[in-house]
This record gives C-alpha cells, structure tokens and sequence, in this order.
C-alpha cells in the first residue's frame, strides 16, 4: 500500500511498533522511487505512546491528505480461554487507536475540507471466525466506523472507506498457512486459488486515495479472491 502511493507521487510516513527509524526495507524502496520516508514507531496498544506519536507526527507534518489505518494484531484462543489481555490487546489497537488516530487526523481534513482515510477491515467486518473473538469483535465495530465517519464528514469532504482482505500471506496468517488441514480448507472455498499478496492492494488502495474515489463514502471493498462471493 505504501509502495503504491509512492509510485504515484506520494510521499510516505510509516508507523509500526517495530519499524526501523533508519534504513528500513520500506524506507529503501520509497527512496528508490524519489519519494521522502519518515519512520516512526509507536505501541498502538499503549493510548499513551498513540498521543505521542500523533502529538510529534502533526508537528512534523501539518497537512496530512491521506491516512491508511492499517496497523492491527491478531491474539488467538477460544472463547472460553479467551484471556482478558487477549481482548485487551486486540481492541486498543485494532479499533480504539484507530477511531483516535481517525479523529486527531480526521479533524484537520475536516477542517481544509479534503483528505481520504482508508481502513483496513477484514472478512471477519462480515463473519465470526475462528478462535478470534476479540480480532472478529474489532473488526465487525471498524465497519461501523467507516460508515459512522462517513456519515459526519461526506459533506465535508473527506472520504472515509474500508478495505477488507481476505485470507493474505502475511504474518497474521503464518499459523493458518502452517496447518495443512486449515489451509487446504481455506484454499478449496477460494475461487482464485491462492492465498492473497500485498501487491494485490496496490489498485484499490490508489483508487480510495485518488480523485477518482471522490464519491466513495462509507464502503467496505473485498480484495479476498472471490472469497464472500462463494
């Protein structure tokens, strides 16, 4: 995602809990492109360090046109055995660091009367899963959100949409794709036949950043490889 708003002539904050401050292998290839890379890092979990880093990132950048709320985590056991760390954990960071992140932003756009905020959903926006509740819980309440956001600040220039990922080769989906039996099952409901890449985010992740997404308010775009259509 970050790469593809590179390409098209975007300069790039990047923010993660374990993102190098230097020299990283994102900030290499934004540079690479003739894009400026500022990297920060912050425990989304921690609502502290949160306004930390937005108190120094709108020093250091005042105008920001376009917010991609991706950060998450995924913490797995039953229900039953779910601890309350677990619940916790996944809330603060995949839903409550979000909504401040959005409104500390989202205020400024607001107020210039432009910008685009992009969140990262999930299929579980629209189903249950499997030993996540509060990954499930997090993620259905960010669907509401997109709308909610959407709904106060259409008129006001600022697009507010979601993107929902279906089942993607990265870390949060390493035990799934080392379980044979859970992979081969999730793969045979696939109608592409693949587990998804990030490249495959590039499109529409430009889409909702661009003019052309100008009356796109409150959506939620599966990238799952046919995946809620089977």
């Amino acid at each position: 995602m970050a790469l593809a708003l590179a390409e098209a002539g975007a300069d790039i904050i990047g923010v993660s809990a374990t993102l190098e401050l230097s020299g990283s292998s994102i900030e290499q290839e934004v540079l690479a492109l003739g894009r400026s890379f500022k990297a920060y890092q912050c425990d989304f979990a921690d609502r502290l360090d949160l306004y930390r880093f937005i108190e120094a990132v709108k020093a250091d950048f005042p105008k920001i046109d376009i917010l991609v709320n991706n950060a998450g985590t995924i913490l797995r056991k039953p229900a039953a055995e779910h601890p309350d760390e677990y619940w916790d954990t996944v809330i603060e960071t995949n839903l409550n660091a979000q909504f401040v992140l959005s409104r500390e932003i989202g205020k400024e756009m607001v107020a210039r009367g432009e910008g685009k905020i992009i969140f990262t959903a999930s299929l579980l926006t629209f189903q249950g899963g499997i030993n996540v509740p509060g990954y499930a819980a997090s993620k259905g309440a960010i669907g509401s959100l997109v709308k909610a956001l959407a709904n106060e600040w259409a008129g006001k220039g600022v697009n507010v949409n979601g993107i929902a990922p279906g089942y993607i080769a990265t870390d949060n989906t390493d035990a799934l794709r080392k379980d044979a039996d859970r992979s081969a099952s999730i793969l045979s409901r696939i109608p592409a036949g693949r587990w998804g890449t990030p490249d495959d985010f590039k499109g529409i992740t430009l889409f909702l950043a661009s003019e052309a997404a100008n009356y796109v308010h409150g959506t939620i775009v599966t990238v799952d490889g046919g995946w809620m259509g089977r």
